[in-house]
């Protein structure tokens, strides 16, 4: 067991040995080894992106394959970490986070402590759903969903203007969303 894909033995663990009969560790252990995105792969992940609740079965159907050989294809991207998890995506406004902003964040220093615990702390708050390290005028942008306005200004003066090394902050409230996609534009 110790040449085969540590993402195989981590997913597949104690079903090692009911594998091995069939013949299975062999190849899907050879699909991770050289893992190569091909058009197979962006079919399923087209089709995927579209419904992650689609049967096996119903992916082969669309995805022109057998259901063995979307499943082996499937869980090659998962333990390739090409699909990294699944979700629901929710209406925001429907679910009541009726405000949404864009806020940009400069830091004083960029030393590495001051990088990290800002990272660290983003990191824990849910309000924040997306966060990017940028190059430009502000080092830091969050997309940041609440309630209402008293939500965002307590997020603002509790959170944000508390963290250390923060040197400026902007914020541009979202009016309308325009396009809010998560899908790779696969062909």
């Amino acid at each position: 067991m110790d040449a085969i894909h540590p993402g195989f033995r981590r997913y597949f663990g104690c079903l090692y040995q009911k594998f091995s009969k069939f013949g299975m560790i062999t190849r899907i252990s050879r699909i991770l080894e050289g893992f190569v995105l091909e058009d197979k792969d962006q079919r399923l992940l087209f089709e995927l992106q579209r419904d992650s609740r689609l049967t096996m079965q119903e992916l082969a159907d669309r995805t022109g394959m057998s259901t063995s050989a979307c499943w082996r294809r499937v869980k090659a991207l998962e333990l390739n970490g090409v699909i990294s998890r699944y979700a629901v995506i929710v209406d925001a406004k429907k679910a009541g986070f009726e405000l949404s902003s864009m806020v940009h964040v400069s830091l004083a220093r960029h030393e590495q402590k001051n990088v990290d615990n800002f990272i660290r702390e983003v990191s824990r708050h849910p309000e924040v759903l997306e966060c990017f390290a940028t190059s430009g005028e502000a080092d830091f942008h969050l997309r940041v969903v609440v309630e209402d306005m008293d939500a965002y200004n307590t997020f603002l003066d509790d959170f944000v203007f508390r963290l250390p090394g923060v040197s400026q902050v902007r914020s541009n409230i979202i009016l309308k969303e325009i396009k809010a996609d998560t899908a790779l534009p696969f062909k």
